[in-house]
């Protein structure tokens, strides 16, 4: 469920406050102020990512901010991983995720990671990610909720992860789940009484 970590505890030390740095970017935040359209943290739900950059309805705002917080993720595993090892990637992945949920520079109010877990999930093992992506893309479209989706995906990672090959990297996958699901606890009272709002919903 876990990888072998056999890298010195000084180069893992660093591949998490790597990972933490670039995850913790509030990328939507300053594409919502770059494209004229406020402070994001008071539009829609308040969050910090794409979809409620989507609720501005300036779509390329959300598209880029979707693209700019998974590659975060994923480039901090990618840095990580040819520069120390696999299990560097590991933990450079789980701390960029943290990064962007809890981020220095807002005061530790940050995102729900969604689009930096897809990322990470895709940077260390590509069919996990995928599968998780498309589990993602499904669920909105025929439900168009974007926080279901989310809980989904997470709920289907480890599993994918497995089957597809990457036991390894089940642990991780777990661990990040967990976290999404505790980063959705409103959404997911707002979900048992019916009145999550739909994707593009103001």
């Amino acid at each position: 469920m876990f990888p072998d970590f056999t890298s010195a505890p000084t180069l893992l030390a660093a591949a998490a406050v790597l990972g933490y740095l670039f995850g913790s970017i509030p990328f939507g935040l300053v594409i919502a102020r770059v494209c004229g359209l406020g402070d994001l943290r008071q539009i829609g739900s308040g969050n910090i990512g794409a979809t409620n950059v989507l609720r501005t309805g300036n779509k390329p705002a959300a598209a880029a901010t979707l693209v700019l917080d998974s590659g975060k993720g994923a480039i901090a595993v990618l840095i990580a991983r040819f520069a120390i090892g696999p299990d560097a990637a590991q933990i450079a992945g789980l701390a960029a995720f943290f990064g962007h949920c809890f981020p220095i520079w807002l005061k530790f109010k940050g995102g729900k990671g969604v689009a930096t877990y897809l990322g990470t999930m895709l940077a260390l093992f590509w069919p996990a990610g995928i599968a998780c992506c498309l589990t993602w893309l499904v669920t909105a479209k025929t439900l168009k909720i974007s926080s279901l989706s989310a809980l989904v995906a997470a709920a289907l990672g480890p599993i994918w992860a497995y089957v597809l090959g990457a036991p390894q990297l089940v642990g991780l996958a777990i661990a990040l789940a967990v976290l999404i699901y505790y980063r959705h606890a409103p959404n997911i009272s707002r979900l048992m009484a019916g009145t999550e709002p739909k994707i593009g919903q103001k």
